[in-house]
């Protein structure tokens, strides 16, 4: 946890927002895996850590906004519990590392929300993401469970948003660490990666790496050779000479804030002619994109800009053609950079996405697109001092969409499909930073840079 004036100071500035109601904040319970014993680590509700800092199982909270009472609500561990867990804070104990001025039984917080309904007082909540929290609102409110989606609050989403979206000293602080971490990893790949080895071995490797630094892994690690899949979560491959290793992974800091990092690294040490061509339109594109972070700036420009940057690079190599601009606008360069540019990150690796991505990476000036690839810009509106987000560029052979869009005829003053055709088999590259916006400009988080160029990547995979 942080010092308990941050906790305190955040729901200050949260409950200035409202005039009257009660804020409803429901931490996460463990999660069985196979059987109630077994359960997978446990992960605390993101929101509710940022604003109570409790990373403990069976918690919530309500901020009644009429009479200025906060209540944390939990059970105290039984003797049972101690034998196995040693011993455990007791809610009152929890509530002063919080700020916290008043506790209460987890058995009453049905009883204190259905007399706040009663009276007529409105609940805020925010959009569940767990099935057995959806099941809880729908007790607690006296809501059909398939209904809980309609009463969410919209301005207590926003508000959420805008406060957690800029990022403090302290949590920057802490994603530098996590990038300092996955700093360790994404090294130690490159010295481990050899033919002749599963993406099995790189992926348990860099997950002990997080595990012994932080808390662990930010997200499920994309290793793999088949990086033409954006989310590539099976690691049942040997590795080849010739092969490219996509290895797009990330940790948690001790105070679970994330990092998100991508190299794409050649597994016999040194890349190919071909590889390589194509490897420097993607850093180019990032590099740009990196370099161009300044407050106000529209990130959909930031997105446009690189995909420019990407159809210039491939028309040299020969794989597009035609007026650069045209490309874009049209939505050609898709097909072989299908995603969007970035995402916010924080204390979650996509951050805030449970609250909704149209309120985190979009607002009134800004819409969602709905060309391909475009469609998929997680983070668009203009950047404010304070934002971290990732800036990921990548080029991707993806044979089935080759195949559909070359049958269709589609975007053929544009793409060259017989030189397409010489790369079916290329797979894909992406490079990932994680960027914080400054007053000034930018600053790439971390404490030193990770290698990224075709010649620093070489140095440490060949060595």
């Amino acid at each position: 946890m942080f010092e308990v004036q941050i906790y305190t100071d955040r729901r200050n500035k949260l409950k200035n927002n409202f005039d009257s109601g009660l804020l409803l904040f429901l931490g996460n319970d463990e999660s069985p895996a196979n059987y109630i014993g077994n359960t997978y680590s446990f992960r605390q509700d993101s929101t509710f850590l940022y604003y109570f800092g409790l990373d403990v199982p069976g918690l919530a909270a309500l901020i009644d906004i009429d009479n200025n009472i906060e209540t944390l609500y939990g059970s105290d561990f039984t003797v049972d519990d101690i034998v196995w867990m040693g011993p455990q804070p007791t809610i009152a104990e929890l509530a002063v590392k919080s700020g916290i001025g008043k506790t209460a039984g987890n058995n009453n917080l049905e009883e204190d929300i259905k007399t706040a309904i009663s009276s007529g007082r409105k609940i805020h909540f925010i959009p569940p993401y767990r099935a057995e929290h959806l099941i809880r609102l729908g007790d607690l409110t006296g809501l059909n469970h398939s209904r809980v989606a309609e009463y969410v609050s919209g301005k207590l989403i926003k508000t959420i948003v805008e406060q957690r979206s800029v990022k403090s000293k302290e949590e920057i602080d802490e994603i530098d660490s996590a990038v300092d971490i996955a700093a360790r990893m994404h090294t130690a790949a490159m010295k481990m990666l050899k033919p002749g080895i599963y993406e099995r071995k790189i992926a348990g490797m860099i997950e002990g790496v997080a595990l012994s630094l932080g808390i662990g892994m930010s997200f499920r690690p994309i290793v793999s050779i088949h990086g033409e899949t954006l989310h590539n979560h099976h690691y049942d491959n040997l590795m080849k000479e010739g092969d490219l290793l996509v290895n797009d992974s990330g940790a948690e800091s001790l105070r679970y804030y994330a990092s998100d990092i991508t190299r794409t690294i050649p597994v016999s040490g040194k890349f190919t002619q071909k590889q390589k061509e194509i490897y420097q339109v993607v850093l180019n594109a990032q590099m740009n994109a990196i370099n161009s972070v300044k407050p106000e700036m529209m990130h959909k420009d930031i997105h446009l800009n690189s995909a420019k940057d990407i159809v210039k690079g491939l028309k040299e190599i020969g794989l597009m053609k035609g007026d650069t601009d045209e490309a874009v606008n049209a939505g050609a360069h898709a097909l072989f950079f299908p995603h969007g540019l970035g995402h916010m990150m924080g204390l979650d690796v996509h951050d805030m996405e449970n609250l909704g991505e149209q309120y985190v990476g979009y607002d009134d000036n800004v819409s969602r697109s709905e060309q391909f690839g475009l469609k998929y810009l997680r983070l668009a509106k203009a950047l404010q001092p304070g934002f971290v987000f990732t800036v990921e560029p990548g080029i991707y052979f993806i044979p089935e969409l080759i195949d559909m869009w070359k049958n269709k005829n589609q975007f053929q003053e544009f793409i060259n499909y017989n030189r397409v055709e010489e790369y079916r088999d290329f797979g894909g590259i992406r490079i990932e930073d994680d960027v914080v916006v400054t007053e000034e400009g930018f600053r790439v988080l971390g404490t030193k840079p990770i290698p990224k160029t075709v010649e620093e990547v070489e140095d440490i995979a060949s060595s």
